[in-house]
């Protein structure tokens, strides 16, 4: 089995840009051997050592260098090239899932040949993408969606939650992964983010058609973006109409009233972004909220459970325990009611 070292220079204590690094840490099939960041070196995350270099690492035996981290535009750091050729020449595949693909760069590319490694860019999108077909509408399968108020909130995080829960129950559940951090951990999927905008839902549809011969029958399509992200819409739209969902768990971070990054861009009610959601589904398949994740990790117990009940009164929805969001959303995916619950409590805190 492959063995991965995670280059987060620079932030892997930050839970938005090192997502991708907490989120294979906490979900990843593939063992973490080491951590890569020289600002926090000598120390532990989540049991495994952090090194300032590849050469401190190569004791831990890894195979696979990991990018872990998530950055503005997509884009590596200048300073990150010489990580890069380091990992590279040491033998190492590299798996990278920014925007950047590494095996459009002759220089790291031919040094990989020489070194007999792999770039594997994990947002490359595969060849043959198309429109839709209506091959979403024909399949049995119930199929969930996770949407969210905001970006990197906890979409992927409740959509891992609820198909693990799922198949405890004994129910033959996939996780659908459409992003690169559910990519590296599921070992299959397509970054809709890095799709032509027309072919964006038939990619969707793809996805939903792949988890149903994987052998999915319920199936957790992880949400991106957000409908009222002035950036970030558009991929939540595609996704949206061409995953066809039957039911949408709609995310949300407890106390947050603006999109982070954009001043003057709110973030409307609960109420208003369950019935906007719902209006927007594919005609052909209306769906409906059937849960609402709070996440609550900026608050302490009690002011949780306030916003908890809060969410339940603005919604007018029918009481689930803050435990239980997997049983309680399971259920709901069948029954079309709604809960409220806190994804902090599923054991993976702080992860999107």
């Amino acid at each position: 089995m492959e063995r991965l070292l995670i280059l987060a220079e620079g932030f892997s204590g930050d839970p938005h840009y090192g997502k991708t690094a907490r989120g294979v840490i906490a979900y990843g099939h593939r063992p973490v051997v080491a951590v890569l960041d020289g600002a926090r070196a000598g120390e532990t995350q989540d049991g495994i050592p952090i090194v300032s270099s590849v050469n401190d690492a190569l004791c831990f035996g890894p195979t696979v260098a990991l990018v872990g981290v998530a950055t503005q535009g997509g884009r590596f750091p200048p300073a990150w090239r010489q990580l890069l050729q380091s990992c590279v020449a040491k033998g190492l595949h590299v798996e990278n899932g920014l925007h950047e693909f590494l095996g459009d760069d002759a220089e790291l590319a031919g040094l990989a040949r020489r070194h007999g490694v792999e770039l594997r860019d994990l947002r490359r999108p595969p060849a043959g993408l198309n429109v839709p077909t209506g091959a979403n509408l024909e399949l049995p399968v119930r199929t969930v969606l996770t949407v969210g108020s905001e970006c990197a909130i906890g979409k992927m995080t409740v959509s891992l939650e609820l198909a693990s829960e799922a198949r405890a129950r004994g129910l033959a559940a996939e996780f659908i992964p459409t992003g690169q951090t559910g990519i590296a951990i599921a070992g299959w999927g397509i970054a809709v983010d890095a799709v032509v905008s027309d072919f964006l839902a038939g990619a969707a549809e793809q996805l939903v058609v792949e988890g149903h011969a994987r052998g999915g029958e319920l199936l957790f399509v992880e949400g991106q973006g957000s409908l009222i992200h002035p950036a970030y819409s558009g991929v939540t739209l595609g996704l949206v109409h061409g995953s066809a969902p039957h039911v949408f768990v709609l995310c949300h971070l407890a106390g947050q009233t603006e999109i982070d990054g954009y001043p003057g861009h709110p973030i409307p009610p609960l109420a208003t972004l369950v019935e906007l959601h719902e209006r927007i589904a594919l005609p052909a398949r209306a769906a409906t909220v059937a849960a609402i994740a709070l996440n609550t990790r900026l608050l302490d117990e009690e002011p949780a459970r306030e916003a908890i009940a809060a969410a339940e009164a603005e919604t007018g929805s029918s009481t689930r325990s803050s435990r239980r969001l997997p049983r309680a959303a399971l259920e709901c995916s069948r029954l079309g009611h709604r809960t409220h619950s806190d994804p902090r409590s599923l054991g993976r805190a702080g992860v999107p």
